[in-house]
């Protein structure tokens, strides 16, 4: 297995072509234990099928990606018929990346799967087993291939439905960046005349101009957004929202609601609460926005509800993604591991997928205060098991914040400095916004302050939604070089030995502090 370092496509990970936004088929096969799915069709004379399996042992249940030499519907299928030969199910399979997502008890999955020549990597999406109460337990329905037959509510059975809503314990906040993000202070409202984040980057005079158009969608890959929150129901297109946490869409009302966290409400309230003279406004009011929910109610943002969403998003045509979040279990996911490398080979193909489609994808730098340009040591991965340290290097990528064209985003505080926890990296950070203190919605209708890069990464989806208003034909790179060249150089403090680059772009700032008045005059 061949590991291409997603990076290496162009300069500031930038995609190089301008895409604009068109339709699409999502490409999607969506399988599960409700519905009536054929067996993958057996190989055609004269056809090679799939590799002889190593023999099925009977092990924990395990999620995985498997990627495909090509990106097309018939590679797609090659690799569906190798799933069920190696005794795996599909929980999802998209052609359009040529990307499978599957679920097996066979411990010889991983190593079988990968004998098959349409296959090009595989890799577990997690290190703990799959539990009964996950939303993606029994989803798959293809059958079984050679081997111990799959028992009822086992991969390859009929499964046990798989949704999301399952009560659950949240994932503990055992580092400071989960802390962080967790804590909230709540405030009584209306309250906009506290929201100094917006006054930082000129989205109160911005508003003089334009609220933004009712054209632009923002995608929210988040814990939900909760629907009849005074501040966000009018700007919710309730059609484009969905939960991933089954590994496909579902988009009933109560998939997509929050349930163990408030995270996803309050980085939609930054993005665009609405100007109703209640509570807050965003920092693009008149937008709309779709609840993409990929947190699990444990607190886990896995790689198949990740990839489902970036999906998502591009099926119901949204201009922006905004993503508060880095991929678990692993802080970094790094291509000398041969399950590691095949998650940031998915994750990227539906990264590189939406951006061809003309979105842009906003995401947090993190906030555990290291430098992304020049990391070396991991200690709180994986975080669904027991942590262990381990050396890591350029080839170890925060994901998405870390993949080509992905617009990351470092935190400032009121008094413009760069905020203590925020990740960092000259060449890695492409703009920073407001992030500490900031004030939002949050579930029960109420109104929070949270801090974090994760509520940072918003405002800058807020002033790219301002600018697709105000530039409708422009999107994907041509709106990323618009941002940039509009923010305000913000130089290194003066004696800093963290910081380096030039005033204008450099490892803490980036291309500079977004500017929202500069997205709807110029």
């Amino acid at each position: 297995m061949t590991f291409t370092d997603p990076r290496a496509r162009g300069t500031r990970r930038r995609v190089t072509t301008v895409c604009l936004a068109a339709s699409l088929t999502l490409g999607l096969v969506a399988v599960g234990s409700g519905a009536a799915v054929a067996a993958p069709p057996a190989s055609a004379p004269g056809k090679p099928g799939p590799a002889p399996a190593l023999p099925v042992v009977e092990g924990p249940v395990m999620n995985y990606v498997v990627n495909a030499t090509k990106a097309n519907p018939g590679a797609t299928k090659q690799v569906e018929r190798a799933v069920a030969a190696s005794g795996g199910s599909v929980i999802a399979a998209y052609s359009d990346l040529g990307v499978v997502v599957a679920q097996s008890s066979n411990t010889n999955f991983s190593a079988s799967v990968r004998g098959d020549k349409a296959v090009s990597s595989a890799g577990a999406t997690r290190t703990a087993a799959v539990a009964e109460t996950d939303p993606t337990y029994g989803v798959g329905t293809t059958t079984p291939g050679p081997g111990k037959p799959v028992r009822p509510g086992h991969p390859g059975g009929p499964g046990k439905p798989g949704g999301p809503g399952h009560p659950g314990k949240p994932k503990a906040a055992t580092t400071p960046e989960q802390r962080l993000e967790e804590a909230t202070t709540v405030f009584a409202d209306p309250l906009e005349a506290q929201q100094w984040d917006l006054t930082a980057i000129k989205a109160d005079q911005a508003h003089q101009v334009t609220d933004g158009s009712r054209d632009v969608l923002v995608a929210v890959l988040d814990s939900g957004i909760e629907g009849d929150h005074p501040d966000l129901q009018p700007n919710i297109d309730v059609a484009a929202s969905a939960s991933c946490l089954t590994g496909t869409p579902d988009s009933s009302y109560a998939a997509w609601q929050p349930t163990t966290s408030d995270h996803g409400t309050h980085v939609a309230g930054t993005i665009a609460a609405a100007r109703n003279g209640v509570g807050i406004v965003g920092v693009a009011p008149g937008v709309t926005m779709s609840a993409v929910k990929v947190v699990s109610d444990d607190g886990f943002i896995y790689p198949e509800a990740a990839i489902c969403g970036f999906m998502q998003a591009a099926a119901t045509g949204a201009d922006i993604t905004n993503n508060s979040y880095y991929v678990d279990p692993w802080q970094f996911w790094c291509g000398s591991d041969v399950d590691q490398a095949a998650v940031l080979t998915a994750v990227d193909r539906a990264v590189q997928f939406t951006q061809k489609k003309g979105i842009v994808n906003v995401a947090a730098a993190g906030n555990s205060s290291i430098d992304l340009a020049n990391k070396t040591v991991d200690t709180a991965s994986p975080n669904d098991t027991t942590p262990v340290s381990r050396p890591i290097d350029s080839r170890c990528l925060d994901i998405p914040t870390e993949l080509d064209g992905v617009v990351t985003v470092s935190s400032t505080t009121s008094a413009g400095a760069k905020s203590s926890f925020s990740n960092h990296g000259e060449g890695v950070v492409d703009v920073a916004a407001p992030g500490s203190a900031i004030l939002s919605t949050v579930t029960g209708g109420g109104y929070g302050t949270k801090s974090g890069t994760s509520m940072a990464s918003p405002h800058v989806a807020g002033v790219l939604a301002l600018l697709k208003s105000t530039h409708p034909r422009l999107s994907g790179t041509a709106l990323t070089g618009l941002l940039e060249q509009q923010a305000t150089d913000t130089p290194c403090p003066t004696g800093t030995t963290t910081c380096t680059g030039t005033p204008a772009d450099n490892g803490w700032f980036g291309e500079g502090i977004v500017d929202a008045l500069a997205a709807v005059t110029r």
